[in-house]
């Protein structure tokens, strides 16, 4: 009798491809590059079963360095691409691998149509807020008044938040990282993956020789706690180094508010509870910033539907017809 042996365990070095890693020493892509390749094996991946589609940018190096199948594709197409991938294969895994600028500027309807319509794949965007391997031009997420080589007197753009966007788009799962958290991104990488349809993760990314310390304000170790919320479903919605902070709704508007714990009576019992499948709440989430309150990390929104492509082959074939006669089909008119 022949037994079928079972899959052989891997490991993080089996996702590593034999490429020369060749990022700026210090970039976050270098982490994060790690934590997937950790994660990988953890969630049962296997590499023959698995894609990355990238487009431009610094990021979109990712799929040399991974042991995987990848296409490096063109300026904003990757969500294209990886579109007819997960179509013409359901059965493979594919993540997509995006910056700030490759996804939101150029890409924008890209991302867009791959959020809207579902398809069963995983979005990772890179977000540095510059323009990384065209030398430091500012992107759709700078900050005001950045100063770069194109705008050296400060942009006066106003910036997209990817996460509102993406909710805008209504994708289904929304979630925020930081490059360098290594257990808090392998833990949302794998709510990512385990999400059924498309699943949307920004990752803070920094960039070390445009815009260094960006995001310093709530990733530095020494003020992180209290510039930070790590948000749970079903958990209240508090942070500081002694979970001494609080979101509470503000009473007859829409509006979040910062309270303290234990002042003007306010308990813990009175704080607003995570709830990952109110899209509403996950809006505000995303909107939140410093200096008056803390930027939200984790899963914002997750509210899983039918996949595109399960939908696609789900609607019936014109019987005895091909694209042709299709075409051909109905109305149609003879120009002389």
């Amino acid at each position: 009798m022949n037994m079928i042996s079972p899959p052989e365990e891997l490991n993080a070095k089996d996702f590593a491809s034999d490429q020369e890693v060749r990022w700026c020493p210090g970039c976050g892509d270098y982490a994060i590059l790690k934590t997937m390749q950790k994660t990988l094996p953890e969630i049962g991946a296997r590499p023959e079963n698995t894609v990355f589609v990238s487009g431009i940018g610094c990021s979109s190096r990712f799929p040399y360095y991974m042991s995987t199948y990848g296409f490096h594709t063109i300026h904003g197409r990757a969500p294209a691409i990886a579109s007819g991938v997960k179509l013409s294969n359901p059965e493979l895994d594919v993540w997509i691998i995006t910056g700030d600028g490759d996804g939101l500027s150029i890409g924008g309807n890209h991302m867009l149509h791959v959020l809207r319509r579902n398809v069963n794949v995983q979005v990772l965007l890179f977000n540095n807020e510059i323009y990384g391997l065209t030398k430091g031009q500012y992107s759709p997420t700078s900050k005001p008044g950045l100063r770069t080589p194109s705008s050296p007197l400060g942009s006066i753009d106003s910036p997209i938040s990817p996460c509102a966007f993406a909710l805008g788009a209504n994708a289904r799962f929304v979630a925020r990282a930081i490059d360098i958290a290594h257990k808090p991104l392998s833990s949302v990488l794998k709510r990512a993956h385990a999400h059924k349809g498309a699943s949307f993760v920004e990752i803070f990314q920094n960039c070390v020789v445009f815009n260094d310390q960006t995001f310093s304000d709530f990733t530095d170790k020494k003020t992180g706690a209290d510039n930070q919320i790590h948000v749970e479903h079903g958990t209240p919605l508090t942070w500081g180094k002694d979970n001494q902070y609080g979101l509470l709704i503000k009473p007859g508007t829409l509006e979040l508010q910062k309270v303290t714990i234990g002042e003007d009576g306010v308990t813990e019992s009175d704080i607003l509870v995570h709830d990952e499948t109110n899209r509403t709440m996950a809006t505000m989430l995303a909107a939140m910033e410093g200096p008056d309150f803390p930027v939200a990390l984790g899963v914002l929104f997750c509210d899983p539907g039918t996949p595109y492509e399960e939908a696609v082959r789900a609607v019936p074939k014109a019987p005895g017809k091909n694209v042709k006669q299709l075409l051909a089909s109905g109305k149609t008119w003879t120009v002389d």
